[in-house]
This record gives structure tokens, C-alpha cells and sequence, in this order.
């Protein structure tokens, strides 16, 4: 029997795919599980819809990465911080002060965990900084650290 799949299912498939499922399966698990639907022509149709509205709004949220990225590569945030001798900074600069710095000096809010630091800054001077935006859309910053 042909069902479509609701909910990802271990055994078969990921949600939104046709499977080939065996008919006692579908009839006394899937379908009154809820997870699937029998693959008849109104359910297809609704998958096609349901598939063709998810890539549109795909295509708009990678539109909008994009335009949020050519507007914030190769911006540079400036951040004053406290610093002892040699250019060691009294603490470190983490991903959430400079989501709050690039909100505050380029008005674009950027969630913390979308900051690609690999370690803390802890000196003076200016750092790359990349901004994952969407998975294919990444933008480069430039944090200049400077003494107070």
C-alpha cells in the first residue's frame, strides 16, 4: 500500500515522502497513528501544494539571508574594553556581547548562537568574525578591539 508519511518514521522515511509500506502496517499502525495518510489522489495533491508553499518560503527566507549579508560583509565593529599590559583583555569577548554590539552599531539583530567564534576574543586588535545567516549564506565582520 502507498501512504504518505505525516512524521518521520524510523523504518520508512522521512515526513512529506511516498512509501511502499507493507498493508497491515499501514492500516492498523500508520494511519491510525496518525502518521500517514493513505496515498490516494486528493493526499497527493495536498503534498504537491503543501511541498511547492515550503519551497517558496524557503526561497524567501535564503532571499532575505542574502540581503541581510551584503548589507553587514565587511562591516567593522568597533568594542572598547578594559585591557592590562601586553594586550590581554581583562576577560574575554564572547558571541552574545557581540550580538548585542552588532545590534546596537549596525541595527541588525543577530542571535548569539548564529556567531561563528571558535574561541573567545582575548586581545586586543581586530578579529574575523564570520555570521552564519542560513545554511548556505554566511557573512564576514570585523570586530576591532581597542583599550578604554
Amino acid at each position: 500500500m502507498q501512504v504518505v508519511l505525516l512524521q518521520d518514521v524510523k523504518t520508512l522515511g522521512k515526513a512529506g515522502d511516498v512509501v511502499k509500506a507493507n498493508d497491515g502496517y499501514a492500516r492498523n499502525f500508520l494511519i491510525p497513528k496518525k502518521m500517514a495518510v493513505e496515498a490516494n489522489a486528493a493526499n497527493l495533491a495536498k503534498l504537491k501544494q503543501q511541498k511547492a508553499y515550503e519551497a517558496k518560503v524557503a526561497a524567501e527566507e535564503l532571499a532575505a539571508a542574502r540581503a541581510l549579508s551584503a548589507s553587514i560583509s565587511g562591516k567593522t565593529i568597533n568594542m572598547k574594553v578594559k585591557a592590562g599590559e601586553g594586550g590581554k583583555l581583562f576577560g574575554a569577548i564572547a558571541s552574545k556581547e557581540l550580538a548585542q554590539e552588532v545590534e546596537k552599531q549596525l541595527g541588525v539583530a543577530v542571535d548569539k548562537k548564529k556567531i561563528v567564534l571558535p574561541d573567545p576574543i582575548k586581545t586586543l586588535g581586530e578579529h574575523p568574525v564570520s555570521v552564519k545567516l542560513h545554511k548556505d549564506v554566511t557573512a564576514a565582520i570585523k570586530v576591532n578591539v581597542t583599550a578604554e
